[in-house]
């Protein structure tokens, strides 16, 4: 695998640079959540803003000591080819299942893939390992009833930002329980793979609350079940990172590439020019082409499997 970094940007036209570059120069910038009190006023916030599509069927799924709810987008009008096992994005902190319904939604029917999106516990109020156990817990069980609830036993993983670092998780926990054989792909969007002092992502990372909320009572933060990239890489399914090239986090998705790819397995790193953290959540060109590709690499990992 080359890893030069120019010819690892995915080409895109003139074009759609520009029209993508125009939307950036002129959407407010983003900021960080800096403490629980302006934690708490965003959640609010964004409750009211993701009220979730009719579409989804909500559900829970039972783990050892409580029930771990999910939401299921199935396809429209045709059998589901296979079953996303989803883990949402938002730091660790603020993630919503309901806020990334139409975002499934439509790769449900673009698909024929039936979406499983996971509401894991979020930090502060319940920290690491909180969100990998419920995860797991949601994984081992679509293992087990995938055949008999959506009438596949074809299954993928993967996650967006914090829920890329829980797809990650899940898959070496999984390959430690004897079951990732079960999934034929995994998708890691713009994940956070280290959160050690020696994070490839710096102090633009590590000095943000998320990773205080998460793991600030751990002290050695390179547990794989953390910071995957420290982990036994081996023997996992074939994995799509895709990361932007204006991302804080793109030194982390270069680090698991190269650390999956020494590990003998099938890695496919997609880098986009010029867009920054989220971009494939934005109406832009180049987060357009992104989500085709995705789409396309989700169900070429199905029928190679």
């Amino acid at each position: 695998m080359d890893f030069a970094l120019r010819s690892l940007v995915e080409p895109v036209s003139a074009t759609a640079k520009t029209a993508t570059g125009d939307f950036y120069r002129s959407r407010p910038r983003g900021f960080a959540v800096s403490g629980y009190d302006e934690l708490l006023k965003v959640r609010a916030q964004r409750h009211y803003q993701f009220g979730g599509n009719d579409r989804a069927v909500v559900a829970s799924v039972a783990a050892s000591d409580r029930g771990v709810p999910v939401r299921i987008i199935e396809p429209r009008e045709r059998p589901a080819v296979g079953v996303l096992l989803h883990f949402p994005g938002g730091g660790f902190y603020l993630s919503s299942a309901a806020a990334d319904d139409e975002r499934n939604a439509r790769r449900a029917d673009a698909t024929g893939l039936t979406i499983v999106s996971v509401n894991y516990r979020l930090a502060p109020e319940n920290p690491w390992p909180a969100a990998p156990d419920d995860c797991v817990a949601v994984a081992e069980w679509l293992v087990n009833c995938a055949t008999d609830r959506f009438g596949t036993d074809r299954l993928l993983i993967g996650g967006f930002s914090a829920g890329a670092t829980l797809a990650a998780a899940t898959a070496l926990r999984l390959r430690h329980i004897g079951i990732v054989e079960a999934f034929s792909g995994t998708l890691l969007e713009a994940g956070t793979y280290d959160m050690s002092a020696h994070a490839p992502s710096g102090h633009t990372v590590l000095d943000d609350y998320f990773v205080e909320a998460y793991v600030g009572h751990v002290a050695d933060r390179c547990n794989p079940d953390i910071s995957p990239a420290y982990g036994d890489l081996r023997g996992l399914p074939p994995t799509l990172l895709v990361v932007g090239s204006d991302d804080v986090v793109l030194p982390d998705s270069l680090l698991m590439a190269a650390r999956l790819s020494a590990a003998s397995n099938d890695v496919d790193l997609r880098i986009y020019p010029g867009v920054p953290h989220g971009f494939s959540n934005h109406p832009t060109p180049i987060g357009r082409r992104a989500l085709a590709d995705i789409d396309t690499w989700l169900l070429d990992a199905l029928a190679h499997a």
